[in-house]
C-alpha cells in the first residue's frame, strides 16, 4: 500500500506471511500433477464428468475454484485507492508491451523452431501446422483470472493488478483476432465470444462485485481488524482451490498424458521457454524503468501467463477438437500453473537484486 493511501485513511491490509502451504508449495505441486494423473487413470468416469461440465468451453469446476481463489485476493481492493493507479503507468506499459508486442511474436518463432525443425522428426507429420497454431493461440491473449493468484503470492499491488487485467481484458476485444490472423496467414478469424464474454464475466466482474460487498460488510461490522482477520482465515482456502486445480487439470488430461507423453514434453518446451523468456523480460524492463517491486512482480507474471480457456475455444472451433491445435493449447493448461509457481519462487527470491537498483 502506498504511504498516499494510508495517509487518506484507507484500511491497511496486513502483510501476507510464508505458511506452511506457501513454504513447501513446490512439493504440494508435485504431488498433485502425480496425485491428478493416477486418479485421472484410476477414475476416469468421474473425471469424463468433470470434464463435461461445461458452458461455452468454460469448465465449471475449474470456474469454481477460481472463484475460491480470487475472491479472497480481491477482498484487498479498496476501490478508493484506483484512483491512484495512474502513479504505475510505467509498470502498465511494460506489460501491455509485452503481452501484445513481443509473446504472440517469440511464441510463433519458438514454434517455428522448435516444432517445425527441431523436433519435426519425432512429431506427426500432418499435424506440425496445427500444433504451431495451436501455441500462437495460447500466447496470443493475456490471462485473465489466474494472474490474481500469482500476483498474491508476490505480494503484489492488488490495485495494479486488477486495472491491468481490465486493460489487457478491452484491448483483447480487438486485438486477439487481428493477431492470430496476422501469424496464422487467416483471412478471417471464428473469435469464440461467448467463451470470451463469459470468462471476463465469470472471472472478472461477478467476482469483484462479490468481493467488494463482502469487504464493505466486514468494514463496516469489524472495521480493518475483521478485514485482515477474514483474510488470514481465507488464505489457505485459496492455496487449497489451487493445489485442487492442479488435480482436476492433470486428471482430466490424464488419458493424453499416458498416451502420447513424448508430444507433449516436446510441445511444452517451447511454451516453458516461452514463459520464462516473457517473465524476465518483463522484469528486467520493469526494473530499468524504476518500477517498484510489488508492480514489477505482477507486471512479469502477467505478462508470461495465458488465457488458455480462450485459446482452448478457438482452437477447437477452427480447427477441430482432434486436432493438433487443440492439443497444444491443452499442453499450455497442464504447463501453467507449475511453471508460473516457479516464476512465482523466482520473483520473490531475486527481490533484493531488484530494489538494489
Amino acid at each position: 500500500m502506498s504511504e498516499s493511501t494510508a495517509a487518506a485513511g484507507h484500511a491497511p491490509v496486513a502483510k501476507p506471511v510464508m505458511g506452511l502451504f506457501e513454504r513447501y508449495l513446490t512439493v504440494w505441486v508435485a504431488l498433485c500433477i502425480v496425485a491428478g494423473v493416477i486418479l485421472g487413470q484410476s477414475l476416469p468416469g468421474l473425471f469424463h464428468l468433470l470434464g463435461n461440465a461445461t458452458i461455452a468451453q468454460v469448465n465449471l469446476p475449474v470456474a469454481v475454484l477460481v472463484w475460491l481463489m480470487i475472491v479472497p485476493m480481491l477482498l484487498k481492493i479498496d476501490p478508493a485507492a484506483l484512483r491512484e493507479v495512474g502513479q504505475h503507468w510505467r509498470g502498465i506499459a511494460a506489460t501491455v508491451g509485452i503481452n501484445w508486442l513481443v509473446k504472440p511474436f517469440s511464441m510463433a518463432l519458438l514454434g517455428w523452431l522448435f516444432i517445425a525443425h527441431v523436433f519435426r522428426p519425432f512429431l506427426p507429420a500432418g499435424q506440425i501446422e496445427s500444433y504451431i497454431a495451436g501455441l500462437i493461440l495460447l500466447a496470443a491473449a493475456p490471462c485473465t483470472a489466474m494472474v490474481f493468484v500469482w500476483s498474491n503470492l508476490v505480494d503484489g499491488e492488488p490495485h495494479f493488478t486488477l486495472s491491468q487485467v481490465a486493460l489487457n481484458d478491452t484491448i483483447m476485444v480487438f486485438a486477439f483476432a487481428p493477431i492470430v490472423a496476422l501469424l496464422l496467414g487467416l483471412s478471417s478469424i471464428t473469435v469464440p465470444w461467448d467463451t470470451l464474454i463469459l470468462s471476463v464475466v465469470l472471472y472478472i466482474v461477478v467476482p469483484v462485485i462479490v468481493a467488494q460487498l463482502w469487504r464493505r460488510s466486514l468494514l463496516a461490522s469489524g472495521g480493518p481488524a475483521a478485514l485482515a482477520s477474514t483474510l488470514r482465515r481465507l488464505a489457505p482456502l485459496s492455496l487449497s482451490a489451487l493445489l485442487l486445480t492442479l488435480v482436476l487439470l492433470f486428471g482430466l488430461q490424464g488419458e493424453q498424458i499416458m498416451r502420447q507423453p513424448l508430444v507433449i514434453i516436446m510441445l511444452a518446451v517451447p511454451i516453458v521457454i516461452q514463459v520464462y523468456f516473457n517473465a524476465t523480460l518483463a522484469y528486467w524492463l520493469n526494473r530499468q524503468l524504476g518500477v517498484e517491486w510489488c508492480v514489477a512482480g505482477p507486471s512479469a507474471l502477467i505478462g508470461a501467463s495465458n488465457f488458455f480457456e480462450l485459446a482452448v475455444a478457438t482452437a477447437i472451433v477452427l480447427f477441430g477438437f482432434q486436432s493438433g491445435a487443440a492439443l497444444a493449447t491443452v499442453v499450455g493448461v497442464l504447463v501453467e500453473v507449475p511453471v508460473m509457481l516457479s516464476v512465482v519462487q523466482i520473483v520473490r527470491r531475486s527481490r533484493r537484486w531488484y530494489e538494489r537498483a
